[in-house]
């Protein structure tokens, strides 16, 4: 199954499995790349034409940093020089050279952060009631009702249609029993001994498939057993190794084999004066669970959990389905694969958090205010 899964189209769109981390990781980075230089070519900002084929010259492949910090020589469309060209340099004249203010490169892709991928998992905004104009009815926060799986419409975890229809179905893949991952012909469970499509099953109220089950899935975090009482800000996140642009002795910013900024770590003093982070690798920096200056984890010896200990989400088709709640949590290090683990990518979306077409906040209509004459 290792070679046919990888090979044959008839998994063409069956989840990757068998990546480690670091590989998701870089993927991520080389997908981020490509879908740039494809927006920048359609626009005309890229000549498709003098688009090179690498032969293992990397440093002539696009890359988004190096083309935004002018490391990156585009040749332009010929449609980039008329004046349908929308960019315009200060004199009127079309300006052929993008840059990230002009609002056509996306962000970065990226594995998402383990409080992403819950929130994502769980979907309560099928719980949750949009505030509408008409009723003037606004959403709940149901944080507190625990739903225990990805699928579910309710706080007891089901979904059924009218009647009743869809209870006894399998809402995921995942294992029964013992050995049990498809049941038995004439009666298959879940109709999946391995993985599924990646639109098998019922969407989560994000229209998210298979949250739950199927894959588990490498998300950014290094795993710590207390990183659900350590963090409680916006956004949490462990891992960080703040990086800053490598430059040469004359200031100059240089790129790698395959055409990347090359990147350094950032120092401790460099950082120690600064007021959003004082070093700079925080990976195993006040995690909570050392609390004894110079105490270590003892990778090999007492415990399995290292720096390089990533956390993996959501159950796979070889699990029970304890796994398959979003709130579980588990690890793997981040050079090691499985043919249990796969991964999703996702975005930092940049304007409101609310929507395509909403306003960020809450916003009163203008009243007209009583005035007294003098």
């Amino acid at each position: 199954m290792v070679e046919y899964y990888f090979r044959h189209p008839s998994y063409n769109f069956y989840p990757v499995v068998g990546v480690t981390w670091r590989q998701a990781h870089d993927f991520c980075l080389w997908r981020s790349d490509r879908v740039n230089e494809l927006a920048l070519i359609q626009r005309g900002y890229i000549n498709a034409n003098a688009v090179k084929n690498l032969q293992g010259l990397g440093q002539e492949n696009f890359n988004t940093k190096a083309y935004l910090m002018g490391e990156y020589q585009a040749t332009p469309d010929k449609k980039a020089r008329t004046k349908a060209n929308p960019l315009k340099n200060a004199n009127g004249t079309p300006r052929t050279t993008v840059t990230f203010e002009d609002g056509i490169l996306l962000p970065s892709y990226r594995l998402p952060t383990e409080a992403e991928w819950e929130y994502a998992a769980l979907g309560y905004i099928g719980q949750n009631p949009m505030p509408s104009s008409k009723d003037k009815v606004h959403g709940e926060e149901l944080i507190a009702n625990k739903q225990v799986y990805s699928w579910s419409n309710n706080v007891n975890g089901l979904r059924e249609e009218r009647h009743g229809s869809w209870q006894g179905t399998f809402m995921a893949n995942f294992k029964r029993g013992a050995g049990d991952n498809m049941g038995v012909a004439g009666g298959l469970n879940d109709n999946a001994v391995y993985t599924a499509p990646v639109t098998s099953f019922f969407p989560n109220a994000f229209g998210l498939y298979n949250m739950s089950g199927n894959v588990s899935e490498w998300v950014f975090d290094v795993y710590r057993p207390m990183s659900g009482q350590d963090v409680d800000d916006a956004a949490p996140f462990r891992g960080n190794k703040f990086e800053t642009v490598a430059l040469d002795k004359d200031g100059k910013a240089d790129r790698d084999s395959l055409g990347r900024i090359k990147m350094r770590y950032v120092t401790d003093s460099e950082s120690k004066n600064r007021r959003n982070y004082q070093k700079g690798d925080v990976i195993n920096y006040l995690d909570g669970d050392s609390t004894i200056a110079g105490i270590s984890y003892g990778y090999g010896y007492t415990t399995l959990i290292s720096n390089k200990s990533r956390v993996i989400k959501g159950g796979s088709w070889n699990d029970r389905a304890y796994w398959l709640s979003p709130g579980t949590r588990r690890f793997l290090e981040e050079d090691q694969a499985n043919s249990t683990v796969g991964f999703r990518c996702a975005m930092d979306r940049v304007g409101s958090p609310a929507g395509n077409g909403r306003q960020t906040g809450i916003n009163y209509k203008t009243r007209r205010q009583n005035t007294r004459k003098q």
